[in-house]
């Protein structure tokens, strides 16, 4: 099993025995590049706090490509971030992309970020100056939508076999908040609203790329499993 691939396994393993959610998706996902699947979306549903995980993994050989993400969803009204992992393998090189997406403001209030985020600033301070990391190329809008201590690096090999540190300790910290709540509440429509911006083939030139792969039907159904919890 591939690095990207047994990080994401273990984490997602970490999440589904922690809440409880039920499988409620299991489908191979298909390209006309590869008589084989070259991938596969998993959906798991609960009544919360946790209410909808998603995982996609896409192993392409011939290109090199081995990626795995997991998204893991709180309720709409829930001031809880939503948790998310990508690890990729491109041929030699490696990159990963790990965050807790906010559900308010950051910017107006001090109290949120005390206690969701400052948690977290000796953890992503000590990984982002680890040798054998560097940016990843996102564009301004990009950022703006995820949190200031979202690490999302190009890694060397060695960098990466580290970066299961700054998981568990995202997922550690995160499952917290899931389980004792967080003081300020959300809001649904501010959610749908932020979703619908960070799965926008506008913003994410991701996209672009997955339909050349899987085409426009089959990333469709991918995007929208992201884009909402219907």
């Amino acid at each position: 099993m591939s690095q990207p691939a047994a990080l994401s396994d273990r984490t997602l393993a970490a999440i589904l025995d922690r809440f409880p959610v039920t499988p409620d998706e299991d489908r191979a996902l298909t390209s006309p590049m590869s008589p084989d699947p070259v991938g596969r979306i998993r959906v798991w549903r609960g009544a919360g706090p946790v209410v909808k995980v998603v995982n996609v993994s896409l192993v392409v050989p011939p290109i090199g490509l081995d990626s795995h993400m997991i998204f893991a969803f709180t309720a709409p009204e829930s001031g809880v971030p939503h948790f998310t992992l990508d690890s990729v393998a491109n041929g030699e090189n490696y990159a990963f992309h790990l965050d807790l997406i906010p559900r308010i403001d950051l910017a107006t209030s001090l109290p949120y970020l005390d206690e969701v985020y400052e948690p977290l600033t000796g953890l992503y301070t000590e990984i982002s100056g680890r040798d054998g990391l560097t940016p990843a190329q996102l564009t301004p809008r990009q950022y703006a939508l995820m949190s200031p201590w979202m690490l999302v690096n190009r890694a060397t090999a060695t960098a990466f076999e580290g970066i299961g540190e700054a998981v568990d300790g995202y997922l550690t910290h995160w499952a917290g908040l899931v389980e004792k709540g967080v003081v300020a509440g959300g809001s649904a429509e501010r959610d749908a609203a932020h979703r619908t911006l960070l799965f926008s083939p506008e913003i994410d030139p991701v996209w672009k790329q997955t339909v050349r792969l899987l085409g426009e039907e089959q990333s469709e159904s991918v995007r929208l499993a992201l884009v909402s919890n219907d």
